[in-house]
């Protein structure tokens, strides 16, 4: 049996709610599945008070065992390092505190979310409560822990990042924990089996950014990425790939991808729905591609878009719809 103790330090309990949301299986029968016994979770576990709090020494001193420590939302450090900006209620104690103890004894520590993964939300702003991720300080090594920090597995933090992350993303690293294998990573330390993925891969819209047929308004089916925001042509994630609920993406439904997989996503610098441009050119091009290719490619592809698929970017629903081909 692997246990596993959830915690929730600076954050909106996204990510519980969207691991809530997991299908086939759902969360509770994925981790019966797995082989997890779930000690502790703030929001779906029934124990509170004492019960808790004997719960957290217990395994802080090693008296109970912990292969998987998760913790959702980022660990705010202020006022003055104290921690104190977030104190776990009747325990006297923050939230930093108690992971600073508990992360040692597990064999394995999973930050959920880009939150716990680098700072996130939580540290945009100015960031006033000094809030970092478990490793990272943004895109930096070195946030709560140490760059060179090993759980007693002796692997670094995993960071599931997404905002929120998806419930496949979590599940699927889970299950790899339980079952005793390697979780292999990025050079962010997220899971490869979603981050060697583009958002981009399986997007509904890549017809139109194939010939950069963009869209103006959100209320358009054209490609987002030439005037509102998209980045998903950047952005890790499968999450065309992997739909959320088997229906749904931001790209999906309309909304440009914002990167939320990646070290701050949450200060652009610009509006999320404005794409930056230099020249009328985006200024931040496809994951590996060349800028003057990019420049000569899409000069090229507008010069060839269909009419059909012009009008149909400029439009809110298909209104031509492709050409009946009849048989010979």
């Amino acid at each position: 049996m692997t246990t596993m103790l959830w915690l929730q330090a600076s954050g909106c309990g996204g990510c519980t709610m969207s691991l809530l949301c997991a299908e086939s299986p759902g969360a509770m029968e994925m981790l019966e599945d797995a082989g997890i016994r779930l000690l502790w979770h703030p929001a779906l576990s029934v124990e509170t008070g004492d019960e808790v709090r004997r719960l957290l020494e217990e395994v802080a001193e090693g008296r109970v065992a912990l292969d998987i420590l998760c913790v959702e939302g980022a660990i705010a450090r202020g006022p003055g390092g104290s921690g104190r900006f977030q104190m776990l209620s009747g325990t006297g104690r923050s939230l930093m505190y108690w992971v600073e103890r508990i992360a040692p004894r597990a064999r394995h520590v999973v930050a959920v979310g880009t939150c716990a993964a680098f700072g996130g939300v939580t540290a945009a702003g100015g960031n006033p409560s000094d809030a970092v991720g478990l490793q990272y300080d943004g895109g930096l090594q070195g946030g709560l822990f140490a760059p060179d920090w090993r759980s007693r597995g002796g692997g670094p933090v995993i960071n599931v990042a997404g905002c929120p992350t998806h419930p496949g993303w979590v599940s699927e690293t889970l299950m790899l924990l339980a079952a005793g294998e390697v979780v292999a990573l990025d050079g962010y330390a997220r899971p490869r089996f979603y981050a060697d993925h583009l958002v981009h891969h399986g997007c509904p819209k890549n017809e139109y950014y194939e010939y950069k047929a963009s869209a103006g308004e959100l209320s358009e089916i054209g490609c987002m990425m030439e005037n509102l925001g998209c980045i998903g042509t950047q952005a890790v994630g499968d999450c065309n790939i992997r739909p959320w609920n088997g229906e749904g993406s931001c790209t999906r439904g309309g909304y440009p991808c914002i990167n939320c997989t990646a070290p701050q996503f949450e200060d652009p610098a610009h509006a999320f729905v404005e794409t930056p441009k230099i020249a009328g050119f985006p200024v931040g091009l496809p994951t590996d591609m060349p800028k003057a290719w990019f420049m000569a490619l899409a000069s090229l592809s507008k010069a060839a878009t269909p009419e059909r698929i012009a009008k149909n970017a400029k439009a809110d629903r298909v209104v031509v719809p492709p050409t009946l081909r009849r048989a010979k």
